[in-house]
């Protein structure tokens, strides 16, 4: 064993965890450099250090008051550096890794919802359009409908296409993982090599991908056929099994690509 082994015995473990905490303290600082919680920790700071002398001289007065003091010290640090800690929770949630684990049973759910909505209206031929937005930003087609901003779910999707809603025509456009709006108006393609006997739903679901990248599902009012439309191509006649292949390959490529600077619409 070597003399500085004998003096300081360092672990792997312990490097790795000395590494943690200068993370989180220069994150922390990140977070607080140019705000008033920079002068409240130094404050905090010189608190405990003056508790620290109090205990070492052995200040009975002093230390008692100190003690009552540190049993409202947690809740005083959350109340004052609420917007920090807000800051750092939020810079977490963006992390990728941890979305990855947190959003994917939520996106699953609204993935279930969706087909169980589409396979519904398919069986009884209810016309449908469902737009979901990537990377690409849709509010100028959001704001040509009416506002919704809903939680999806099977039931609202089949009462909004329902023939007599009044929302009915037109798409619902997805955002996400909410319906940000029904009765959107899409550009409509005007590609030949689109079949002629495509009705307005389908010709409009390929015209929007032609100019955007959002991944869109068509349900035939006459056949009950699924289709999607994606990157200015039609692909009809798929299963429900089929349709959650790519529904969820397309927010699959969602999730990896929404760390990359997105094309808002101004």
């Amino acid at each position: 064993m070597t003399l500085f082994e004998w003096i300081i015995p360092i672990r792997l473990v312990d490097l790795l965890e000395i590494g943690i905490v200068t993370y989180i303290l220069y994150k922390l600082y990140a977070l607080m450099r140019g705000t008033i919680a920079v002068q409240i920790s130094l404050g905090l700071l010189a608190l405990l250090l003056v508790q620290g002398a109090v205990t070492w001289l052995d200040m009975t007065m002093l230390r008692a008051l100190f003690g009552m003091v540190s049993d409202v010290f947690v809740l005083a640090v959350i109340i004052l550096f609420q917007p920090e800690i807000r800051r750092l929770l939020l810079l977490l949630g963006r992390n990728p890794l941890v979305r990855r684990f947190v959003t994917s049973s939520a996106q699953e759910e609204m993935i279930s919802e969706v087909l169980a909505a589409v396979g519904e209206m398919s069986k009884n031929r209810i016309g449908a359009l469902l737009v979901f937005e990537r990377s690409t930003g849709l509010r100028s087609y959001i704001e040509t409908g009416a506002l919704l901003n809903a939680r999806v779910s099977r039931d609202l999707l089949i009462t909004i296409f329902y023939g007599q809603n009044p929302l009915h025509d037109g798409a619902v456009i997805i955002r996400n993982q909410r319906i940000e709006a029904a009765r959107c108006i899409l550009p409509v393609s005007t590609s030949m090599k689109l079949s002629p006997g495509l009705g307005l739903r389908h010709r409009a679901a390929v015209g929007l991908t032609e100019q955007t990248d959002a991944f869109v599902i068509v349900v035939s009012e006459e056949t009950g056929s699924i289709s999607v439309a994606k990157n200015g191509d039609l692909i009809s006649n798929l299963t429900v099994s089929e349709l959650q292949t790519y529904l969820t390959e397309a927010l699959t490529l969602q999730s990896s690509e929404e760390d990359k600077p997105a094309l808002r619409d101004a």
